[in-house]
């Protein structure tokens, strides 16, 4: 975001309200008591009286995204051994109110332009926007949180890509998506590289105190324990906990996107379950025609994330946004959830800067107003994938191309899926060892099928299926390796188009 641009200042051209000149020469706050206990008060009080949006900086509409990157906070100015904050810009114009604690006490750290320094001619701060925390030497971050309840940190390569929220509200039903805001944090350093970071959440339905104690070792990658203490103030038709949202344009799924040179982009390449009753699942990810949700229900999941399972660099050829470094992003619930499902709602993209995906848990009971829910869960930010275990064949690639016989005529209406298993627990079968292909499919018919290992690869096996969806399609397919009546893999499921 850093570069040489052109720009008139956003004070010189549009002016600054007397209350935010006012602001900029405030002294710095006073040391107040601050808890947990207390941040989870203040929320519900907030919850018992109508909402009021926060405030947002006009000026801020002149300062786009590459604008932005000529304003950066000094490095003399760090707080508390590794913070640095991010100003107002067009893409988030509204001031957010930092707190630094240490030993139960907060002190505000009140805007001033000085906190500052931004390239000869070009705009000044206007405020604070959110924060990121430095990795030690201070060249690069591991952690952001910045607009509404977004954050997300660099995993274990040192590289961002997909993002997660405090909430999502009512994603996938058209025009009434909300999203709520982090209005306010408090960062508790609680050792090298770890920070308890508290926030409170404001929004039409909802308010939200949440506790984010998060850990970074190099190489490994982030942890966050989250806590979420919700209030609500009105009814909530889907209420989305723990939601992550990536972006998917195309990969080998779907190579007739790729209009772009690079042979695939994708923040993640697919969404996995660990169910209740402990079946491991993957839904590739893909870029659909029109807005799709797919729901998977569940009671008390034992985990759920989008990953990025394909870490070779020659897929994707990009050594500028490394796709193949991006992290993953595990979702391990503490304590029973309950009844509900995981979704993942998809919305055609044509560009690798719009994120069209986004998959969160929903609870089965209705969110109704005045309800107080309490949600804890560990989010973890890795490159390893957590669900491919040694003892289960995961997925490691999938197809779609023209059923029938390779150099045969194509089966009019039809549809062939490939997909590729990898696992220690395929290793020594072969061909006669009795390993078939569980198929399912809804909206459509299995026409054939055939699973064998792949000549020249150690423990890989290969599903091909025919699939002719019906009028109503997509076809819906179901399908994992079996052998005499036990699962060898992780079920796949994935549409047919």
């Amino acid at each position: 975001m850093i570069g040489r641009r052109e720009v008139m200042t956003a004070l010189g051209l549009l002016g600054v309200l007397p209350q935010a000149a006012a602001a900029m020469r405030a002294a710095p706050g006073k040391a107040e008591p601050f808890s947990w206990e207390a941040l989870q008060q203040r929320a519900a009080t907030l919850a018992t009286k109508p909402y009021r949006a926060p405030a947002k900086v006009a000026a801020a509409a002149a300062i786009d995204y590459d604008k932005v990157g000529s304003i950066r906070f000094r490095a003399d100015k760090t707080l508390a051994g590794g913070i640095r904050l991010f100003p107002l810009g067009r893409y988030a114009p509204m001031p957010v109110a930092i707190n630094v604690v240490e030993g139960g006490q907060a002190r505000r750290i009140e805007f001033s332009r000085d906190l500052f320094e931004a390239e000869e001619g070009h705009a000044a701060a206007l405020g604070i926007a959110g924060f990121r925390a430095m990795a030690p030497g201070g060249t690069s971050d591991w952690m952001a949180f910045q607009g509404a309840s977004y954050f997300r940190t660099a995993g274990s390569q040192d590289q961002y890509g997909l993002s997660a929220r405090g909430l999502a509200i009512n994603t996938g039903l058209p025009g009434r998506e909300e999203f709520p805001d982090f209005t306010e944090f408090w960062i508790e350093r609680t050792g090298n590289d770890a920070y308890t970071i508290y926030a409170l959440m404001d929004g039409v339905s909802v308010t939200g105190a949440y506790r984010f104690q998060s850990r970074h070792v190099a190489g490994a990658g982030v942890e966050q324990q989250v806590s979420s203490v919700l209030n609500l103030r009105r009814d909530i038709e889907r209420l989305g906990v723990a939601p992550a949202t990536s972006m998917f344009w195309y990969g080998e799924g779907n190579r007739a996107a790729a209009v772009d040179w690079r042979p695939e982009i994708h923040d993640s390449d697919g969404l996995a379950l660990l169910t209740g009753a402990g079946e491991r699942i993957w839904r590739p990810l893909n870029n659909p025609s029109h807005d799709t949700l797919d729901s998977f229900a569940d009671q008390a999941p034992k985990g759920f994330g989008l990953i990025q399972r394909d870490r070779n660099f020659d897929h994707y050829q990009d050594d500028g946004a490394f796709y193949d470094r991006r992290p993953n992003l595990w979702i391990q619930p503490q304590g029973d959830w309950g009844k509900g499902a995981v979704m993942l709602y998809a919305f055609p993209t044509s560009s690798e800067t719009v994120d069209n995906i986004v998959s969160f848990w929903t609870p089965a009971a209705p969110a109704k107003a005045g309800q107080r829910l309490q949600f804890d869960y560990t989010l973890s930010w890795k490159s390893a994938d957590p669900t491919a275990v040694a003892a289960t064949a995961h997925v490691v690639d999938c197809w779609q191309g023209v059923a029938g016989r390779p150099g045969a005529e194509a089966i009019k209406g039809a549809r062939k899926l490939v997909v590729d298993f990898l696992g220690d627990g395929l290793a020594g079968l072969d061909r006669q060892s009795g390993v078939t292909a569980k198929i399912d499919v809804v909206r459509g018919k299995l026409l054939s099928n055939a699973a064998y290992p792949v000549v020249g690869q150690k423990n890989r096996w290969r599903v091909t299926a025919d699939v002719a969806p019906d009028a109503q399609g997509p076809a819906d397919v179901r399908l994992f390796l079996t052998r005499s009546g036990r699962a060898l893999s992780e079920t796949v499921l994935t549409p047919i188009f």
